[in-house]
């Protein structure tokens, strides 16, 4: 479904008011971003750049990096206890990390593609690209079940990079300046949240740099978004339309 599309239907709309401005690195692909005791994690894509750093959000500073072998193109991340799940797009594998020291712990087979990963407090939540949310079990990545997302009736495919918040599923669709906020037992789209104009507040590092990353700060009730190849990172509260 297109973005204009998407824009006129007739579900709430929210916009955003700008609260804090960060760093960030404009050369990452960002595919995984989340906040987590005191600290972003984010893990990036294409193939020889992918990795995963633990970086301090005030001003950018990489404190942890691990990189993949370049025959891996990195995406969606999340953290489960004292684990950090690490999606791949096509080679159907899952990295499992120690949050600590980032040293490997495993792998799993994921037998679609990897775009974006949440956690709900007891399963996984993957994307693949389509309009399919899968729950996964956090202990072999094997499929619990599954929703299709919709709005109006209308599949909505291209669900990236995801976060649960509040009981929500909220979804980065590809390629928009739109984040969906799903139902995750039904896949229903509650409400739209437009973020039109924010990549036009910072430097964009390439053609590819579309808004992807959502992370949420739960104590403090911060939300924080970026992009691929965005020079900064924002924390934004929505606003009604």
């Amino acid at each position: 479904m297109s973005p204009v599309l998407l824009a006129q239907e007739q579900v709430a709309r929210y916009g955003y008011n700008i609260l804090n401005t960060y760093p960030h690195n404009i050369n990452s692909f960002t595919q995984g971003l989340l906040y987590h005791e005191g600290f972003l994690f984010e893990g990036t894509g294409k193939n020889g750049q992918s990795n995963l750093s633990k970086i301090n959000l005030e001003d950018g500073e990489v404190l942890m990096n691990k990189s993949m072998s370049q025959r891996y193109f990195g995406e969606g991340i999340e953290i489960v206890d004292d684990k950090i799940y690490q999606l791949t797009w096509q080679s159907h594998l899952v990295f499992v990390h120690d949050k600590t020291t980032f040293e490997s712990k495993g792998s799993h087979y994921n037998a679609t593609q990897g775009w974006g990963l949440a956690y709900d407090g007891s399963h996984l939540i993957l994307s693949d690209g389509t309009a399919t949310l899968q729950f996964m079990d956090p202990e072999t990545f094997a499929p619990v079940r599954k929703v299709e997302v919709q709005l109006d009736g209308n599949a909505i495919n291209q669900l990236n990079e995801l976060e649960y918040i509040n009981g929500e599923v909220w979804a980065n669709v590809w390629q928009t300046d739109f984040i969906l906020r799903i139902d995750p037992e039904s896949g229903e789209v509650n409400s739209i949240v437009d973020l039109t104009g924010l990549s036009g507040q910072t430097q964009l590092g390439s053609s590819e740099a579309v808004l992807n990353g959502i992370a949420w700060d739960a104590e403090a009730k911060r939300l924080f978004v970026t992009g691929k190849h965005w020079a900064n990172l924002f924390e934004i509260e929505l606003v009604g339309l």
